[in-house]
């Protein structure tokens, strides 16, 4: 099990070294702010959205490398993903974090339970003050799809 904390360990510290998609979006895009008062983590994120498809995603921000991480990573999973698939992701991102309760959110039949990299997270669930951070990007992610939805 250590190795695979530690491979789990590399992948977070990869995406908060290199974060993807850090920047910002021009032309139409939906935008949406969250922080996080506890540790005065910050994260933004730019979506292009185009007949329900998110199209292309940017992100910026400053924190711990858990939030920074993980902003990152759920960047490369929504991408190409319509508004639905990324909710369905988020709703499994946060079942796996214990954040809400329901069946196993990694059970490959469970619509969005496929995580990839975000699943390096998981480990953060021992850690409950953490959570709120790996679970920033994904609030501000449901803020701008709401209001795409509007």
């Amino acid at each position: 099990m250590a190795s695979l904390d530690e491979l789990y360990r590399q992948v977070i510290l990869d995406h908060y070294r290199n974060p993807r998609r850090r920047g910002s979006l021009s032309g139409p895009h939906v935008h949406a702010e969250g922080l996080n008062p506890s540790c005065g983590d910050e994260f933004s994120i730019d979506l292009q959205i185009e007949d329900g498809v998110i199209l292309d995603v940017a992100i910026q921000g400053q924190g711990c490398s858990i939030s920074q991480a993980s902003g990152s990573m759920m960047t490369e999973a929504i991408v190409g993903t319509t508004i639905d698939d990324a909710r369905a992701l988020s709703s499994t991102f946060k079942l796996m974090m214990g954040i809400t309760e329901g069946e196993d959110p990694l059970d490959p039949e469970r619509p969005g339970a496929v995580l990839g990299d975000l699943e390096a997270l998981q480990g953060v669930r021992k850690f409950p003050v953490r959570i709120k951070c790996a679970d920033l990007p994904w609030t501000t992610l449901a803020d701008a799809l709401d209001q795409a939805d509007a």
